[in-house]
């Protein structure tokens, strides 16, 4: 991940319970190369690349009803706080 890079919050928002597999769908359908991550509560948990959800789906241990918050924390995502809230 790209840790010097802050990601704004108008960036492409989605629930942290989507399946990778949509997740992606979702990144091709919008043209973008990252998704932030928010939970239940609408709040920033992370954010995830197309990169690295295409590392994820091509492991062996892949299965199409993996989460993106199963991914969370992992050697795929960042949960650094990387949204700024907009003032």
């Amino acid at each position: 991940m790209h840790m010097g890079h802050a990601m704004d919050a108008h960036g492409p928002r989605v629930r942290d319970d989507m399946t990778v597999e949509v997740a992606l769908s979702v990144m091709t359908g919008a043209g973008v190369e990252y998704l932030l991550l928010c939970d239940g509560d609408d709040q920033c948990t992370g954010s995830v690349t197309r990169a690295e959800l295409a590392v994820h789906r091509d492991s062996s241990m892949y299965t199409d009803r993996i989460r993106l918050r199963d991914v969370l924390g992992g050697a795929f995502t960042s949960t650094a706080s990387r949204c700024v809230a907009v003032g």
